[in-house]
């Protein structure tokens, strides 16, 4: 077999990256199998772990009406985090999974059931990311640095999740959302309300978008006996991503009018055009949902990103009203 007849899997790229990524083919040959390791072939995780946090961080900042040169490192930090917290999530989830990847079709590409990496390397590349995400965790305030540690239970937890709970989207959801407490925190060094409800809404929207991803796996994950919401809804699952969709819009739209945004109708009004927009886009992939179909839920699910970036934008927006 020549090179040109190798099958990307062959050539270790994993079965589910993004076509023509950045890690298999800018990045340095012995880098990629620990980028790999970290889904840096796959940035949607990044973004979904990053979305929480920068809402949190633009509802804080409308809250109490301040804004400084703080919150812009407060931003950028959150993006360099959410990068770090992802691959070492992502590391660990393999670390502990690499039994069961190996029986799955999906992931048997992966690193480390294919060969690419050693558990102890895992284990050190694991270390490594922790590390520089806790160097910048302590550049936040006290009670931000105290929530960013707390963060570890959940992310410690949810690669077990699925051995003893038919909803390890809910563990899923508690890890990466954390994100709006930690930055909501970082910007105003105490928790509020709006924060915790902002909190709720993102874990109602990734047992929406991660029911739809784990319909990808169903068949193997029944085989092998591990479980998820995409088993246990199986034919009723547009009847419960519906709900999470109200769920999360709901939530979301609360916390904004809880945050009191003083009087100004106006930047309420936009903001409040955030958790309208996002349940659009849930109602858009709910519409578009066949979980029969494996391309599609995987363009249903990395659509995610889009759907994240509204309340963003409309939060932003709101900030400049």
């Amino acid at each position: 077999m020549t090179g040109n007849d190798k099958t990307p899997e062959a050539n270790g790229q994993v079965a589910d990256a993004v076509a023509g990524n950045w890690v298999d083919s800018c990045a340095p040959a012995p880098l990629r199998p620990y980028l790999r390791l970290s889904r840096a072939d796959r940035p949607i995780g990044t973004w979904l772990l990053l979305l929480p946090c920068w809402w949190g961080l633009l509802l804080a900042m409308l809250y109490d009406g301040q804004a400084g040169w703080s919150d812009l490192w407060i931003f950028v930090a959150c993006g360099i985090g959410a990068f770090l917290m992802r691959g070492a999530g992502c590391t660990w989830n393999d670390i502990t999974d690499r039994h069961i990847d190996g029986l799955v079709e999906r992931t048997a590409s992966r690193p480390i059931p294919s060969g690419q990496v050693s558990v102890k390397r895992a284990f050190l590349w694991l270390l490594a990311q922790t590390l520089v995400s806790f160097a910048i965790l302590l550049s936040f305030n006290n009670a931000a640095i105290g929530l960013g540690v707390l963060s570890l239970v959940p992310v410690a937890i949810y690669p077990f999740a699925k051995r003893f709970t038919w909803w390890p989207q809910v563990f899923l959801g508690i890890a990466f959302n954390w994100g709006a407490l930690l930055a909501w925190t970082a910007h105003s060094g105490a928790l509020h309300w709006p924060a915790v409800l902002l909190y709720l809404a993102g874990i109602a929207w990734t047992l929406f978008y991660d029911t739809i991803y784990a319909h990808q796996d169903a068949e193997d994950d029944a085989l092998i006996g591990v479980k998820s919401t995409a088993l246990l809804f199986g034919a009723r699952t547009a009847y419960w991503l519906n709900r999470f969709l109200m769920i999360a819009v709901t939530l979301m739209a609360v916390a904004v009018i809880l945050a009191d945004i003083e009087g100004r109708q106006v930047a309420m009004l936009i903001a409040l055009c955030g958790p309208w927009a996002l349940g659009w886009h849930l109602h858009w992939q709910l519409r578009h949902f066949d979980h029969e179909d494996t391309a599609q839920l995987l363009i249903l699910f990395r659509s995610n990103r889009d759907a994240g970036l509204l309340p963003v934008l409309f939060f932003a927006a709101a900030l400049l009203a």
